[in-house]
């Protein structure tokens, strides 16, 4: 069995989970460094299924938009919901992970899906464009363009306009708080709520955790540095990059934010929940114990993963008033 002790003296990863790891790392190497982001980006790809492929013989239906930016491709955004589904019903707009720099908007297609199967939501989900070939701010810009187009064709995809919440995980995640600070910012409505799984918030990489998961995990220190890079560029951090820098996060929308306890972002994750809380934010945090970066992807059917994603679909029922 893999050993769950953490190289960098950080709280264990939990057993069940610490156990796939050498094949994680088999798959998708630590130490990704810019030199290797196009093999990753092909690794990617390779090990993720076919949508319809998770879909199955679920009743749950897709349909392919763009949304028109000032880009001249505009942004690709896949739209599922319920086959049975009737009436207007609330939206998750969905950003993937992938550090910044890989992915597409298929990837946690396992979770989305059952959210729209479960929940009967529908789910807009979001090919922003990557970096480092689109430096910030464009791929915020790209989750902000989706956002505003979900609430503007509410009518026309048969959504709920009030009942709208953004969802991201890791470099979704903190996506979708820069992109609602934008809106912010820019005088738009708050939507219901702001879902952020391991959000990858803070370019600085000063943390404790940072420090304990600076090697051997799924995220570590090179491979962030890289991530970081790539969206930066050459232009400096702000708070729509990187929202830990954010010095006001009043009038946000309801957080769920929850982390693991042994990865790199969990101590960027809780300073910012708890900025959310000295603004005033009503915020729901959870802190993983043993839980790894991307663990309730890569390792579902463990206890760990199914009480993380649970809490999710439980808070998701709340903000969204769902019976």
């Amino acid at each position: 069995m893999a050993s769950s002790r953490a190289e960098g003296g950080g709280p264990p990863i939990d057993p069940d989970l610490a156990a796939v790891l050498p094949t994680l790392r088999s798959i998708m190497p630590p130490e990704l460094t810019c030199e290797r982001i196009p093999e990753a980006r092909l690794t990617m790809r390779r090990v993720s299924k076919d949508l319809d492929a998770v879909i199955g013989s679920r009743p749950i239906t897709h349909t392919e938009h763009v949304v028109p930016t000032d880009t001249q491709d505009g942004v690709s955004v896949t739209v599922l919901r319920r086959a049975d589904s009737t009436g207007p019903r609330p939206a998750i707009v969905h950003l993937h992970g992938g550090g910044m720099v890989m992915g597409d908007r298929f990837v946690g297609a396992y979770e989305f899906c059952a959210w729209v199967e479960e929940l009967d939501v529908v789910v807009v989900t979001v090919e922003y464009r990557l970096a480092p070939e689109h430096p910030h701010p464009a791929p915020v810009e790209d989750c902000l363009a989706a956002l505003r187009w979900t609430l503007d064709e509410a009518g026309a995809l048969g959504v709920d306009r009030e009942k709208v919440v953004m969802a991201g995980t890791s470099a979704g995640g903190g996506l979708a708080a820069g992109a609602l600070l934008l809106l912010r910012d820019r005088g738009g409505p708050r939507i219901a709520g702001q879902l952020l799984c391991a959000p990858m918030l803070d370019d600085r990489g000063e943390t404790v955790s940072a420090a304990q998961y600076a090697v051997g995990g799924v995220w570590d220190r090179v491979s962030n540095r890289t991530g970081w890079a790539a969206l930066l560029g050459d232009t400096a951090a702000d708070r729509y990059a990187a929202p830990a820098r954010a010095v006001d996060l009043a009038d946000l929308p309801p957080a769920y934010v929850d982390v693991g306890g042994a990865e790199t972002f969990r101590d960027e994750d809780v300073a910012y929940a708890s900025a959310l809380w000295r603004a005033g934010v009503p915020a729901e945090l959870h802190v993983w114990p043993g839980a790894f970066h991307g663990s309730d992807s890569f390792v579902p059917g463990a206890p760990l993963s199914r009480q993380a994603r649970r809490a999710r679909v439980d808070w998701i029922r709340r903000v969204l008033r769902l019976d």
